[in-house]
Formats: structure tokens, sequence, C-alpha cells
């Protein structure tokens, strides 16, 4: 009897042994990182004890060098045995003084990034409306030794169907007409004012760059509708060559090591607040997805890079330097995909970025996303745009996702400016982004076949125009194709 129940015993045992362990599926992988981020998210805390402890992140400052390495140390707390700082020059600008008159009256008044480190200059104020290209063609001297007033938007009655500029390429429009000076008037109510830089190149304007309040500005146009004001700007600054450190973590794919995926968010801010939301929601919220990656054992396919890039807000700096490397190194069609994370917040969709061979991949990650969660909306849209860290990437034909926010509205009123600090942010947002940007990203980075393909350079140039992005390139020098 004892035998028998010896063999039946062993019998059991084999059969347990040879049986293969079941496959998880999509949806309890799903329901695994979900768990997993709602217990240990640590991007809130993370970004509060870095903006408490170190402030603002200017690139080439001390606070700057100083999130550097506090975001090192994390991926390594983490479990990353493969962080490296790549390390770059830059002109580093940081403001000084700064005033401006306009008729003998005080204005209150911020200083662009990239304005000369000293300017003096008095001149007559021209209104040139939106700023575009169109409203100097119309009189091309009209603004020549004067001082340009142009709006940081679009004006309300403007033309129909007429595309922004950045602040940077409608500087370079106003010295490109010679204007002496420019005043940029913000978009948002109460006086808020806005900082950012006036250089489409990264290096020093020759002209002073300032910002006024919405308020100041539109008396100003009215102002002048009916007579002349003369303005007298006055400024102060630094600049100098310093050496900034993105932050790359690494890790490796378990099938086809050889591609990467690169997710990114610039950890730089500027200065005048601690950068809460630009970018510290974003850049903190790639660290912690990274930490999810560890704490649930993902392991996928392709190599996942999570970089912290730094020199964003002074011209892309950052990953310009990150993207030259790799094709200095004949890296470069290693990296199969770009996933950019700037003021990304509570993801309601996708944004494939322009680039598009199967939107129901998208489509279907989307539903699934869904399902674990229903306010994720698995809105989609396929749309390209410049001024963030993917653009370098993108002119290399690196196909790019971003994500659809769904921020409270209020907090775009303190984009750039002096009350963009931690009181701004939602712990359940980030949260939401650490949690549908991990699944995103791991079906990406573990795809049998990738939505999209990289493109080869003639494909990339007529994706630029196809897109309405030539100008925008041409005016910040950054259109790399012979006409």
């Amino acid at each position: 009897m004892r035998k028998i129940a010896y063999l039946i015993l062993g019998a059991l045992c084999l059969q347990a042994c040879s049986e293969t362990p079941k496959e998880e599926t999509q949806s309890d992988l799903f329901a695994r990182i979900d768990t997993e981020i709602k217990q240990n998210s640590k991007g809130y805390s993370t970004l509060k004890e870095a903006t408490e402890t170190i402030g603002h992140r200017l690139t080439g400052s001390t606070n700057g060098a100083q999130a550097e390495e506090y975001t090192y140390n994390k991926f390594k707390e983490y479990g990353f045995e493969d962080v490296v700082y790549q390390t770059f020059e830059v002109e580093a600008w940081a403001r000084g003084e700064v005033s401006l008159t306009i008729n003998e009256d005080d204005v209150k008044v911020v200083t662009l990034g990239h304005a000369p480190v000293e300017a003096h200059v008095t001149g007559e104020i021209v209104d040139m409306g939106n700023g575009l290209d169109a409203d100097y063609a119309a009189n091309p001297d009209a603004v020549k030794g004067k001082i340009a007033l142009v709006y940081i938007n679009i004006l309300p009655g403007s033309e129909e169907g007429l595309s922004n500029l950045h602040r940077s390429e409608k500087t370079a429009l106003a010295i490109k007409y010679g204007a002496i000076g420019i005043i940029i008037i913000n978009q948002v109510d109460n006086g808020v004012l806005l900082t950012g830089t006036a250089s489409v190149t990264g290096e020093l304007i020759p002209i002073p760059a300032v910002c006024i309040g919405k308020e100041d500005g539109m008396a100003l146009k009215e102002t002048l509708k009916t007579k002349k004001a003369t303005a007298k700007i006055d400024m102060t600054n630094t600049s100098d060559m310093i050496k900034a450190r993105n932050v790359v973590a690494t890790l490796p794919g378990t099938e086809i090591p050889q591609e990467e995926i690169v997710i990114g968010g610039h950890l730089d801010s500027w200065d005048l607040a601690t950068g809460a939301i630009d970018n510290g929601i974003g850049s903190f919220a790639v660290l912690d997805i990274a930490r999810a990656f560890k704490a649930n054992n993902l392991q996928p396919k392709r190599t996942v890079k999570f970089v912290m890039f730094m020199g964003e807000e002074q011209g892309l700096l950052g990953s310009k330097y990150l993207v030259e490397q790799a094709v200095e190194n004949n890296t470069i069609e290693n990296i199969k995909y770009m996933m950019n994370l700037d003021m990304s917040g509570n993801p309601i969709g996708m944004n494939a970025g322009g680039k598009l061979d199967n939107e129901q991949f998208f489509k279907d990650l989307g539903t699934a996303i869904q399902k674990q969660d229903t306010i994720y909306q698995n809105k989609f849209s396929n749309k390209s745009g410049l001024h963030s860290d993917h653009q370098p990437f993108m002119l290399e034909g690196v196909p790019i996702l971003s994500v659809h926010s769904n921020l409270d509205r209020s907090i775009y009123g303190c984009y750039h400016s002096d009350c963009d600090d931690f009181h701004l942010v939602n712990e359940d947002h980030m949260k939401n982004t650490a949690r549908f940007g991990t699944m995103m990203l791991y079906t990406l980075a573990n795809a049998d076949t990738l939505p999209a393909t990289k493109m080869d350079s003639e494909t990339t140039k007529e994706f630029m125009i196809k897109n309405d992005l030539k100008e925008k390139l041409i005016i910040g020098n950054e259109w790399k194709w012979e006409e």
C-alpha cells in the first residue's frame, strides 16, 4: 500500500514539474502594474523632495547639477546597474537685472532667455501684431531701428487659420527685419510674466528681448493706435560656457537588445520658480516609470533608455547632444522610437507624432489601458510639432510618441512663470502618468512589430513639409536639407 502511495505521489510530482507555467496575459500584467504603482508610486514624493531641497533646476547652475545627481542616485536606488552621465558643454545663460520704461512710466517686465549680457536701448515701439513673417513683409522697414511689440500667441480676431510661431522664432523675425529690441505680450490674465528662451540656436541673441503682462501689453496696443510710444530697455545678464549632464539609465532588452526605445523628459527648468509642472511632472514621471519597470520585473524584448534631459529650456541642448552622439557613433539606427513626457500629466490618450504605419496598435493598446481604468479615454491623434526634446529625434526620422494630458486648465497660467511651484501638482495625476505610461512603454518595447518605422532622410524631409514644419525649421536654423 505504501509503495502504491509513493508511485501516485511520484506521478503527481512528475506531472506538476512538467507543466509549463501559465503565461501572463496583457490584462493580468496591466492589473499587476496598476496595483503596484497605486501602492508604491514615488513620483509625487520625489518631486516634492527635489523642489524643497534643490529648488529650480536651471541648466548650468548649482541647482541643475544637484538635480542631475539626485536623479542619478534614484536610478541606482531603484536597481539600475547601467546609469551614466552624458556630459555636454553649453553656454549657460542666467538673468540679471532688467528695467523697462515706456514714455517715462516703469512697466513690470521679465527678461527672456539668451538676451544679451548687457543692453541699453531706447527706441520707438512699433506694433507688429502677431509677430509673424506676414506682419513684417507687409512693411519690411517698419521696425528697422525700432522696438517690435508682438503678442505671444495669435491675437483674437486675427485671420482664420494662422499658425503661431514660438517666441524664439518671433524674436528671430524681429532681428531679421532690423529691430533693436522686442517686447512680447503674455496671454495670461492678471499680470503674469512669462520667461523662456528667445534664441532659436541656444546662443545669445543680439537684441534685448522681454515679456510684459497681458494687461500692460493690450493697453499699450491701444495707445499706439493714436500716438507714438518710446521704450527704454536696460538689462544685464551673465553667460558662461559650462558643462551639463543628461542622466541615462538603461534596461537591456531580452531578445533584440540592439533595438532601443528612448523615453525622456527634460529635468531642467527656468529659475523664476521650481519648475514643478514644467517639467517636474514629466521628468519625475519618467523616473517613476523606471522604478515601476524594476519593481514589476518588466523585461521587454527591446532595450529601454530612460533619459533625464538637461538644457531643453535653453534650446533642446541635451537631446540634441544625445542624438548628435548617436549619429556620430552610427547608433542612431538602433533608436526605433522616442516617447517624450513634457508637462505631461493625467493622460487620457496618445499622440503618435504624425508618423504612423499601424494606427490600430495604439487603439488596441488604449482599449487595454481603458479596461484598467475608464478615466483613460483612449483619445488618439497623429500630429507633429516642435520645441521639445522629441524634435532632434524626429529630425533623424525616429517615430515619436507622446500623451494627451488632462491637467487643470489653471495650471497653464503659470507656464514659465514665477508661480510654477509644487502647490500645482496633483498626486493622482502623477500616478496616472506612471500607471498608463508604464503600460504604453512596455507594450511598445515588447511588441513583435512596432507601429511605425524609422524614416530615411528624404522621407523625413517630405514628412516635415507635409506637417507644415519647414518654415519654422528654417527660421530656427534647423532645416538641414538643401533646396
